[in-house]
């Protein structure tokens, strides 16, 4: 199995994803970064409100979103086969990048912020998409929740060890997901715009668990 599927980098990329969310909406004008159902619904009404100002906040998110599964997907398609640095590590990288620049603007430009916060999400939910080989999202919880669900659902009709072993997976990030997100709206409160360094530091510590699994495979 590959780091990139462990429970362990699972839960960091999950926990970060959380915070990531609160992070934006607490201190980023209550946009989602990663829940763009939320945005959309909040868009929408906006926009049927007649605040066409507000209703952008919810919108440029969203379409940032869409550009970075994009970006991600075309990074993927042209180094996959890349041998000197895995492609992973790149979108990795990419994020941080992104991310450190969000910590240093100023909230007049919350908008822009919170654009740069969702296209690395999208990123980060187009990269890993599996845990233990299992599809999953570190960046939202309603594909995970039915996942689980249904997997516990099907431990006990057919009480299959494997399905209950899936649903701990499914349950177990969504937990952390919810930990990331707790503790990043109490951090926000603190560091304020800062607490988005958070990521960073999550996104190295994945960088650091992925090339040592390589060091390792060379040795």
């Amino acid at each position: 199995m590959q780091t990139s599927e462990s429970f362990r980098l699972s839960a960091l990329l999950s926990f970060s994803g959380g915070l990531q969310d609160a992070y934006t909406f607490n201190v980023r004008d209550q946009v989602f970064a990663n829940a763009q159902t939320g945005n959309v619904v909040l868009m929408s009404q906006s926009f049927m409100q007649g605040n066409m100002i507000q209703g952008l906040h919810y919108m440029c998110p969203l379409f940032s979103f869409v550009l970075g599964i994009f970006v991600a997907e075309r990074i993927e398609n042209k180094y996959k086969n890349a041998k000197i640095i895995h492609w992973r590590q790149i979108i990795l990288l990419i994020e941080m990048i992104a991310l450190i620049i969000v910590g240093f603007l100023p909230v007049r430009v919350n908008m822009i912020a919170n654009m740069i916060v969702s296209f690395s999400c999208a990123m980060q939910v187009q990269t890993f998409r599996k845990v233990h080989g299992y599809g999953y999202a570190s960046t939202m919880c309603i594909g995970n929740l039915r996942s689980g669900t249904e997997s516990f659902s099907q431990y006990l009709r057919e009480k299959d060890k494997n399905a209950l072993y899936k649903a701990t997976h499914f349950f177990g990030i969504i937990l952390i997901f919810a930990i990331g997100a707790g503790l990043g709206g109490v951090l926000s409160g603190v560091l304020g715009l800062r607490t988005i360094w958070i990521s960073v530091v999550i996104m190295l510590l994945v960088i650091i668990m992925m090339i040592k699994e390589s060091l390792t495979q060379l040795i």
